[in-house]
């Protein structure tokens, strides 16, 4: 029974790894940087809001606004980019679904890999870059931020994966997506503290999943500057509720789909 399961495990990993690799080759190609715009897509879009925040000079007091620009962009590529890669993923992949071992959930994962992956990496750099300048300060509390940043990939794949399979069942939806990632942008935390808010839009405001994500990191980043309202037992326990959902949504898409 142990040596079954390991097979399959070793099996299932073979096929996330190929699917991951035919996934960078697909979306950067083999030529000029290829596999560079893995981070340095998300680390250009970074830069550019760093410069344009601080040619705007949208801070105040003793509050950086590269490492606020970097914290909140970062956050912002993370949920975005993975519900959007997910939209819509099967189609392209159907002729693949032939494979006795592919599977939709094996997709989405290698999908999820590539951009949580892309986005890390662009954010560590970033951070170390500008420390290493000397433009911002290090972070107050590096495991804090590590905490943040799991709860946040734990929540983007949750969603990911409701996203994943709703677009599959509605293409509305799959439209309706793409727009209310903009919409949301200026409630999702990425331009504000919580606590800047008046005390009434605080409580709604805490009601957003992943704000908290966006409030724990700055506090592991800032540490006593800042009044942070991070809730990260809600934060898991939604996560983890979207990403039973989603899963069960892919179980159901599995007998639904057929190959072409």
């Amino acid at each position: 029974m142990k040596s079954s399961f390991s097979q399959s495990l070793k099996i299932q990993l073979r096929v996330i790894g190929a699917l991951l690799l035919r996934e960078v080759l697909t979306r950067y190609g083999r030529h000029n940087l290829g596999f560079l715009w893995l981070f340095l897509e998300p680390l250009l879009f970074t830069i550019g809001i760093i410069i344009l925040w601080s040619y705007a000079k949208l801070h105040s007091g003793s509050i950086s606004i590269i490492a606020f620009a970097i914290t909140g962009y970062s956050y912002v590529l993370m949920w975005r980019n993975i519900g959007g890669r997910l939209a819509g993923a099967v189609e392209p992949n159907l002729s693949l679904m032939y494979h006795r071992n592919v599977r939709i959930i094996d997709v989405y994962w290698s999908r999820i890999l590539l951009e949580i992956a892309g986005i890390t990496i662009s954010f560590i750099l970033l951070m170390t870059s500008f420390i290493v300048l000397g433009l911002i300060a290090p972070p107050d509390n590096i495991f804090l931020m590590l905490c943040a940043w799991l709860l946040l990939a734990l929540f983007t794949v949750g969603l990911g994966f409701l996203v994943g399979v709703l677009s599959e069942i509605s293409e509305v939806f799959d439209r309706i997506w793409h727009t209310f990632t903009y919409l949301f942008l200026p409630f999702s935390g990425a331009f504000f503290f919580v606590d800047t808010l008046p005390t009434k839009l605080q409580t709604y405001a805490l009601y957003v999943p992943p704000i908290h994500a966006i409030e724990m990191l700055r506090h592991g980043y800032y540490g006593h500057l800042i009044q942070t309202h991070e809730e990260p037992v809600y934060l898991f326990m939604v996560s983890i509720t979207m990403l039973l959902l989603g899963l069960l949504g892919v179980s159901w898409l599995n007998k639904k789909v057929i190959p072409s």
